[in-house]
């Protein structure tokens, strides 16, 4: 009984007999007795071989499996990079691969990775857009520097250009770091520091501060970081990197703070949070105390500190005029008269140090203090004699309130009182003995005029008596008042009788 078998031109053959392999098979048909052959075909399209028993077979079968086979063994430290026509594929270690001669052209390179797990660049290039297992392909332009790690340990930096490492078995992982921005964000910088030196050295500025110590870091003239204390950070190579000694005087010198915080608000917001910042308006003065311990004086402008380690506080004082209200006060005088009274004060703080070291709150220390003096100054007066001197509680409030603050370094410019509001019917009574007082002082000055009149009018007759020219004067000015008010005057016999005619004429119509 015969069992035929047909391989096809793209295909080989292995022949079985009761599961022992006996011999490969080229294309065509072949034929065998009885019925315990078998065959197993391969398409040759298929390089890669997927034999079973590929081991024993290399042992009992080793001049046929060579004949038709390329044998891939790789150890334990081994890779191997095999070129299956156009196409590749990896072998990683302790791998035992076949692939089948003749049909597709088969390149093997084996790679021993104790010496290295770079991927030679000839072969990087080849396999630019090819996806393999076990290898790992990266590419770094030139904005960019590649830092290559291994089971996390940093190996080398990487340039810009193409690589490609072997990962078989371990952990491979490539970081890139922007190259245009000066502070790149690197993982463990102390590793790098202490363990890494070489490459500090070549491609980073590395910075380390003490513990009163400041650094400002600038690129292309422009503020990146301003660094606290003890801080220890890695930048590329390029930025400048200013150290400020703080334990001394951690106040900035006028060149920073017009950087830092006249200058651009991107600067003022990176470095907001480092600074203590004050401005002192103009007729003002600052008070500066660190650890609630006054320091110093600050003049008007700009006054900047940092805030590293210190505790800075600032109080800024007004050196001008200022008022002080002392409105709706009830005040009862001397005679139990319920007065309510407002006050105006003007002060000003002529030594601040004093005042603040002396005064919690200065404004409500002299409003009390106002409060006190015109109490006593009202409360030991009658209500006439404050109407008749007002100017007095005015004197009295201030000799008692600059006595009280010269002390403190604040000066009294002025205290007046503004009004003096009465009770209702206290208004009504004062209103009747004011009509009185004029009534009474027009009386007397009617009485004093009359008096005045009569004496003048009696000295003039006198005058007249003695005198008939001035009687004669008064006659012809009484005449002349008469012709004001009379169109036409015909006179007869003369002018002398005129007056008495007049004077006759009117006692006879009486």
């Amino acid at each position: 009984m015969f069992k035929s078998f047909y391989i096809k031109p793209h295909e080989r053959g292995m022949l079985f007999y009761r599961s022992k392999f006996e011999m490969f098979l080229l294309p065509g048909t072949h034929r065998r007795m009885g019925w315990h052959w078998q065959v197993k075909t391969f398409d040759l399209n298929q390089p890669q071989a997927q034999i079973d028993h590929l081991e024993l077979l290399l042992q009992t079968h080793a001049h046929s499996m060579n004949e038709y086979f390329t044998v891939v063994r790789t150890v334990h430290n081994q890779a191997a990079l095999v070129r299956l026509g156009q196409q590749w594929c990896t072998i990683g270690p302790n791998q035992l691969q076949a692939f089948w001669r003749g049909f597709i052209e088969v390149e093997v390179h084996l790679f021993n990775l104790d010496e290295g797990i770079d991927l030679p660049s000839q072969f990087v290039q080849r396999l630019r857009d090819v996806s393999l297992p076990d290898l790992n392909l990266v590419s770094i332009p030139e904005s960019q520097l590649g830092m290559l790690y291994e089971q996390d340990n940093f190996v080398r930096p990487l340039a810009s250009g193409e690589y490609g490492f072997w990962t078989c078995d371990r952990k491979v992982s490539i970081t890139r770091y922007d190259r245009t921005r000066p502070d790149p964000d690197f993982t463990f910088v102390d590793v790098l520091v202490d363990d890494h030196p070489d490459f500090v050295t070549s491609h980073c500025e590395f910075v380390q501060l003490g513990n009163q110590e400041v650094a400002i870091v600038r690129h292309q003239g422009k503020v990146i970081r301003i660094l606290p204390p003890c801080s220890r950070q890695l930048f590329w190579q390029g930025v400048a990197v200013e150290v400020i000694d703080i334990s001394d005087d951690a106040k900035l010198s006028p060149t920073l703070v017009a950087e830092l915080v006249a200058g651009v608000p991107e600067v003022l917001d990176l470095a907001y949070e480092a600074l203590y910042i004050l401005e002192v308006p103009a007729q003002h003065l600052g008070l500066l105390y660190e650890a609630s311990a006054f320091v110093d004086t600050l003049s008007p402008g700009w006054h900047v500190w940092w805030t590293f380690g210190r505790a800075w506080k600032t109080e800024i004082v007004d050196l001008r005029l200022q008022t002080l209200e002392v409105s709706g006060q009830e005040i009862l005088s001397k005679d139990k008269v319920s007065l309510r009274l407002n006050l105006t004060a003007g002060y000003r703080i002529t030594d601040p140090v004093q005042a603040k070291a002396g005064l919690s709150n200065i404004e409500d220390y002299l409003y009390k203090e106002l409060q006190f003096a015109l109490r006593s100054a009202v409360g030991t007066k009658s209500l006439d004699q404050l109407l008749e001197d007002k100017g007095a509680i005015d004197a009295s409030v201030s000799d008692y309130i600059r006595e009280k603050t010269e002390q403190y370094g604040v000066a009294i410019a002025s205290v007046g009182v503004k009004d003096i509001i009465l009770p209702g019917e206290m208004k009504s009574i004062l209103c009747q003995v004011v009509e009185a007082e004029k009534s009474a002082q027009a009386n007397v000055i009617r009485r004093r005029e009359e008096t005045a009149a009569t004496r003048s009018m009696l000295n003039t007759a006198k005058v007249m008596e003695s005198n008939p020219v001035a009687l004669r004067l008064k006659e012809l000015e009484v005449l002349e008042r008469i012709a004001d008010k009379i169109e036409h005057i015909h006179v007869n016999g003369g002018l002398d009788s005129i007056l008495t005619e007049m004077i006759r004429i009117n006692g006879t119509r009486e």
